[in-house]
């Protein structure tokens, strides 16, 4: 029974079940694809075609292909370890300048020139070599056999979580790993990457989609680095490093117990700030406070001040949304519509004016914005006094463009992010943006009563946005506060399983959700009844004593 295939604006008629690289081979002999969208759904180049169906192909300019290839890429570096240094164990863990940093486990070994030549070689030799990698499905008693056999204690805890009852591993050459997610049909189709020293070990780079598919510029970011290093630490001594750690954690120190050891890191992460602020409140005027989106910053913000006026130090919060222009007056994005997230959308002379005329002693009448009329009104009229800093908290409060005519001696500058380094195994970290995502979903629907999709729609946009104004002033921060809850997955699993199921396999966004859902799987169902009712986790799932704060 013939079948008809749509594929790049021609239809093709087979008579039998073929795969996708037999369809592309003739117009993709560099082989650049990476993989393909068939009938929305994301399939390898080795996915048999068998009926009627639209296939789009995908590179490493698009999105949901860079996850392809960075967990192939991933693959080959593993596997270059394994034939070169047999006996040392790696973790990969996403970190500064979009990179992907390898380290080693036992905590001793130090990456050297030589190494880094060596694995270069090899991995060289292996992309050059073309091996196919081959997809096998085991069951769950044999998985655990292999990964015995190959030492993979890491891969083998995650397996008690594993809802499936069968595992996929891929086979290159003599290798065998598994990166919970789709692969390139052999290793020639890794065209790109960088690995550079480190200390103690190395960066990965890769092409990124929102790079057009090439491999960004490398830009340090010691801050960055430095607050993920220390969450690592911290994780390690309390065993919530993996996602297997967390759900043990969760199972034997029980709900309440995790829940706290959590929450107590992020209490004395305020204290250590009000202890810095308090030091130095003679010459702080403005506590300014920035992260990207689902960062929890309307909570800290408030968890801040109280933090703050136990210390006799009274803050005033002042919102930047209240310095919009009128949307006829801000700037226009790529598709002429009003770009609310630029920062020339936001009064910035009658902002600096206002800013300095408080800091030197005057009453001002700040703006309020009335959103339903697009205009500013007056507001409140304020004076602020000895130890009276002002709070302002958005997406361009660490960019000193808002507040140029205020020395940066009286400005302290707060960056917030979940900021960690959490692995399903060794060779396979979490993204961090996927968390913040989740969080994102979650909270749109609740307060927002905006679908998943919707959420999703609005994503990239709002990434664009992340880099172009608000990472960029990371690195100037004085303080970089972690807003990531190890038990978080686990307490989200129950509101964002159920948005990311409802969306239906014809949806664009139907890859991203089943991405999320195959993450969200593996973390065991935890209760928020015990969630403070202060706590940042709050914001996102309901029950805040901020609410109307």
């Amino acid at each position: 029974m013939s079948f008809t295939v749509e594929i790049d604006n021609r239809t093709i008629k087979l008579d039998k079940k073929t795969p996708i690289l037999s369809i592309i081979k003739d117009y993709d002999p560099e082989k650049r694809a990476v993989a393909a969208r068939v009938n929305n759904r994301v399939r390898e180049l080795t996915y048999e075609i068998n009926r009627d169906c639209k296939v789009e192909i995908l590179t490493v300019k698009d999105y949901d292909a860079i996850k392809v290839y960075e967990a192939s890429l991933r693959y080959v570096v593993a596997m270059a370890f394994a034939r070169c240094y047999p006996n040392l164990k790696i973790r990969f863990s996403y970190n500064v300048s979009r990179s992907i940093n390898i380290t080693f486990i036992d905590g001793k070994t130090f990456a050297t020139s030589s190494m880094r030549d060596r694995i270069i070689a090899e991995i060289d030799k292996i992309i050059a070599a073309d091996l196919p990698l081959k997809r096998m499905k085991v069951s769950l008693e044999e998985a655990t056999r292999v990964y015995d056999e190959c030492g993979f204690e890491d891969k083998k805890a995650i397996l008690k979580y594993r809802p499936e009852i069968n595992v996929h591993l891929y086979s290159c050459a003599e290798y065998l790993d598994y990166m919970y997610t789709h692969m390139v049909p052999s290793t020639g189709y890794l065209h790109d990457y960088e690995l550079r020293l480190y200390t103690p070990g190395f960066m990965l780079q890769y092409p990124r989609a929102e790079e057009g598919g090439k491999i960004p510029p490398f830009e340090d970011d010691p801050t960055f680095h430095r607050t993920l290093k220390e969450s690592h630490d911290w994780a390690k001594i309390v065993g919530s490093d993996t996602v297997a750690g967390i759900n043990g954690s969760i199972e034997n120190r029980g709900t309440i117990e995790f829940i706290n050891l959590c929450e107590a890191r992020h209490n004395r992460m305020l204290c250590e700030l009000g202890e810095i602020i308090e030091k130095d409140i003679d010459s702080i005027s403005l506590i300014c406070i920035a992260g990207p989106s689902s960062s929890g910053k309307t909570t800290f913000a408030n968890r801040l001040r109280i933090e703050l006026l136990s210390r006799g130090i009274n803050p005033i919060r002042i919102s930047l949304d209240d310095y919009y222009l009128p949307k006829s007056e801000a700037p226009l994005d790529a598709d002429g519509k009003p770009d609310l997230e630029h920062i020339e959308a936001l009064d910035i002379p009658l902002f600096n004016q206002n800013m300095l005329d408080l800091i030197n002693g005057e009453t001002v009448t700040l703006p309020r914005f009335d959103f339903q009329s697009g205009k500013r009104v007056p507001g409140r009229t304020i004076h602020i006094g000895k130890n009276e800093p002002i709070i302002i908290e958005g997406i361009h409060a660490l960019n000193d463009r808002m507040t140029t005519d205020i020395p940066k001696s009286a400005k302290f500058k707060i960056f917030i992010a979940p900021q960690a380094q959490m692995n399903l195994d060794d060779h396979n970290p979490l993204s961090l943006t996927d968390l913040r995502l989740i969080r994102r979903i979650v909270r749109d629907y609740k307060f927002r009563n905006a679908s998943a999709e919707e959420t999703l729609s609005m994503w990239p946009s709002v990434r664009a946005g992340e880099f172009r104004w608000i990472y960029l002033c990371q690195e100037g921060s004085d303080y970089v506060y972690n807003s990531m809850l190890s038990y978080e997955l686990p307490v989200m699993k129950k509101y964002a399983l159920p948005l990311l199921q409802a969306i239906e396999v014809e949806s664009p966004y139907f890859p991203v959700a089943q991405r999320l859902i195959r993450m969200l799987k593996f973390f065991v169902d935890m209760p928020d009844e015990w969630v403070p009712s202060n706590s940042l986790m709050r914001e996102f799932i309901g029950g805040s004593c901020y609410a109307d704060v």
